[in-house]
């Protein structure tokens, strides 16, 4: 099967294309390596999954002609593209044109298709607000403009569903770390700072904000589970993460513990929007996905510090 992956040289993007691959399936990526954070490391990705044989495209899905570009015999789009995160120095613009618009134009190509594919869509439980402990029937409450335009995108895409033009599904995901996590992202940051011996920044009172820490394997094995449940997930929101909480004051603590060496720290002011607890409830993903995350935050964590090593 021929699958499309958008953000594919992303984090989770990456993770996804590799698992499809290795299934058998004919993968394509594409990604337009925005500068967010450093496109060096988004570029050692792309390499190591052209050496694995999926097919690496730079594409920019707010102004690239995205019908010219279309491959034949799509199957199935997994569409992780964003402008990710709760950042102070993006502005809502490019979270409209990234998360929103991006979207839009990608829907507008299969809406021109005899045979659009199916499309997962990658959300996000920043849609719920800042406690996003609900189930996928609860109100939505976003309270950053990535949450804010993230719901937006997402319901761009059910909207099409609904309209008979496309199948598909939107996952929303839950504080997923692991390999390849961002450099801004707890703790990739963490990381960095205990084996560099810098001094790592805590936004003030997040030590006791709750999370659905999830491995990105845990999450890609949710993920790629749609292949095999389309039908049934049509038309469905589904949340996906770990349904066990951990402090992010426990994380890094887990982390001093696995390096063996306590992280000096700077405390700064709140950010704005930042969620105070995540809960992931995934009860619909148990029932349709056959979802169940396996790994601990210690595994997870030792994992992410094994691949953080070889960066260095």
């Amino acid at each position: 099967m021929k699958i499309l992956i958008t953000g594919a040289a992303g984090f989770i993007g990456s993770h996804a294309a590799e698992r499809l691959q290795s299934m058998g399936h004919q993968v394509i990526g594409w990604d337009n390596f925005s500068n967010y954070y450093d496109v060096s490391l988004k570029e050692r990705t792309a390499k190591s999954l052209e050496r694995q044989g999926i097919v690496m495209q730079r594409v920019d899905l707010v102004h690239d002609d995205l019908l010219a570009l279309w491959p034949e015999d799509v199957s199935f789009v997994f569409h992780f593209a964003a402008q990710p995160g709760i950042s102070q120095t993006s502005t809502f613009e490019s979270y409209l044109n990234n998360n929103f618009i991006a979207t839009q134009r990608m829907l507008t190509v299969l809406e021109q298709l005899d045979q659009p594919p199916y499309v997962v869509n990658i959300a996000t439980s920043s849609v719920y607000g800042l406690v996003a402990t609900k189930d996928e029937s609860a109100a939505p409450e976003p309270a950053s403009w990535y949450g804010v335009t993230k719901l937006a995108a997402e319901q761009l895409v059910m909207a099409y569903v609904r309209r008979g033009f496309i199948k598909g599904t939107s996952l929303r995901l839950y504080s997923v770390y692991g390999p390849r996590e961002r450099p801004d992202k707890l703790y990739t940051r963490l990381i960095d700072c205990g084996l560099n011996q810098r001094e790592f920044t805590l936004y003030k009172g997040s030590e006791a904000h709750r999370r659905s820490f999830t491995y990105v394997g845990d999450i890609v094995t949710g993920i790629v589970a749609v292949l095999n449940a389309a039908d049934a997930c049509s038309g469905a929101i589904i949340n996906l993460g770990s349904d066990r909480e951990h402090s992010t004051g426990e994380g890094i603590e887990t982390v001093e513990r696995l390096l063996g060496r306590e992280i000096r720290k700077k405390i700064m002011p709140p950010r704005p929007g930042d969620q105070d607890r995540t809960m992931a409830v995934i009860d619909k993903a148990r029932q349709l996905l056959a979802y169940t995350p396996e790994t601990s935050l210690e595994q997870g964590l030792s994992a992410q510090i094994e691949w953080f090593k070889t960066l260095l």
